[in-house]
Formats: structure tokens, sequence, C-alpha cells
């Protein structure tokens, strides 16, 4: 696909999948009156993405790597194939048709940032990912955890995979009951979004898209988190992964026509 008509395509995309108007059909998410919708600065990447760019642009496979703990393994969800990196998976097949995209989750139960970091090589370096998507900060929060400590953490964590020349992007915690229950919830999201700006990685607000929802859209908790109170639930994991879809392919988009001129030299 020519430079200018993959940027032309995907900023329609972006501006589809952030309309109010937007009902989302996933055959895996339950049954919800509600759009998913979010404000466009609140979901549009800032980095360019220029890794994912270049493999676009070369019609390269691009193999994308979820880490985190049980919201991106899946839980609450009705399935496996619920969870947000398997929807991820899907949105970006129906965007990219022709291109072979692999989203490999590499969530687990439970963890914080310490015990991510310490699986970086096996889990997520091994895969050998053009992109890394990394979940953060909800299980230091839940057990009251001080936060100065994650950022350098964070820091690290993100040096290791750039100096690989990978694209990242942090997410931040959910917006849900048992997490606005602890004191140190919005000071783990101001921190998480301090540390993707100091690295220079782009953000999924996660903890403001939500927020959103239940705020602006009028969205009971119930409608879009799982009964336990704290996981997402099929609806919000499909349109999270609708959303990121979409700002993955606008981002990318935006450094399609540097990536092809690089590619030619």
């Amino acid at each position: 696909m020519a430079p200018a008509r993959l940027h032309r395509l995907a900023a329609r995309l972006f501006a589809l999948a952030i309309t109010p108007a937007l009902a989302l059909t996933s055959a895996s998410a339950q049954d919800s009156q509600h759009a998913c919708a979010a404000p466009k600065d609140l979901v549009r990447f800032a980095q360019p993405l220029a890794r994912t760019a270049a493999r676009l642009a070369a019609h390269a496979p691009l193999t994308i790597v979820a880490i985190g703990s049980s919201s991106t393994f899946g839980a609450g969800a009705s399935s496996p194939d619920a969870s947000y990196p398997s929807r991820l998976a899907v949105e970006l097949r129906a965007i990219f048709p022709r291109e072979k995209i692999t989203v490999i989750n590499r969530g687990v139960n439970g963890e914080e940032v310490r015990e991510m970091l310490a699986r970086f090589g096996e889990s997520v370096i091994s895969q050998r990912p053009d992109l890394v998507l990394w979940q953060v900060g909800t299980n230091s929060v839940l057990r009251d955890r001080s936060v100065a400590p994650t950022s350098p953490l964070i820091l690290d964590g993100i040096r290791r995979l750039k100096l690989l020349g990978i694209d990242v992007v942090m997410i931040d915690p959910q917006y849900a009951p048992r997490v606005l229950a602890k004191p140190y919830a919005e000071e783990m999201v101001r921190l998480i979004a301090a540390s993707a700006k100091e690295a220079n990685v782009d953000l999924f607000p996660r903890f403001a898209l939500m927020r959103y929802w239940h705020d602006h859209e009028h969205m009971t908790f119930a409608e879009f988190v799982s009964p336990d109170e704290l996981h997402m639930n099929d609806w919000s994991y499909a349109c999270i992964a609708k959303l990121i879809g979409a700002a993955i392919a606008e981002a990318a988009s935006r450094n399609v026509v540097a990536a092809h001129a690089s590619l030619k030299h």
C-alpha cells in the first residue's frame, strides 16, 4: 500500500474508533447499548511508532508483545479469546488484512513491575518484538506499596527495550472500584504518565479512558468492570483493543513515508 494511502486509511480508522456514535460490535463483547467512545486527544499516541511503521511499510511480519498482570492475561473475560491482546490481534488484522501480525500475551496474574522486569528476557525480548505494550501499576496500588520505587524500574525496562529499537506503549491501571479505594491510585497513574513522557514513549491512559466512560458516558461500573469490581469485562477489553488498534495504525502511519525512505538506503 502506498504511504499516502496508508496514512489516509489509518486516519479514517482512528476517527471511526473514537466516534461516540460507533457501536462496539465485536462478537466476543458483552451486550451493551453503549458505544466504544473516547475523546481523540485522550487515545492518540504522541510518538510515531517508527519500528512498527517500518515493518508495515516493508510488508514484513509485525510482532507485538503485551506484558502485564491479570488485566493483560485477561482476568474477568469470558474466555482467553476475549482478552485485550486477543481482541487487538483481531482488530489489527482487520485494519491490515494483507500483513502478518502476531500479538503475544505475556500477562501473569498478580505481578508487579519488578517481577515483570525479571522475565523481560524470556517473556519479551526472546520473542523479538517490534512493539511492546506494557501494563503496570495495578498490583502495587492494590498492595499499598510506595509509589516512588516504580519510576526507576519502569525507566530501566523502557531503556532495555529502546536499546533494541523496540517501540513501547505504556498502559496504566484500570479505573475500577477496588483500585479507586486505594490511596496511591491517582499517584501511580501520574507517575506512569511522567515516566512515559521522560522516556519519550507512548502512553495508553486506560485509567482516564475508563473514568471517561463512567463520568461522561454515564456507564455504571457493572457495565465495564467484572463482578469482582477490579478486572475489566468482555465489553471493555474489546473496546480497549479497538482503540489501541486504531491508535497503533494512526501512529505508525505518521512515520510511513520516512520508513519507506529508510528502507531504500
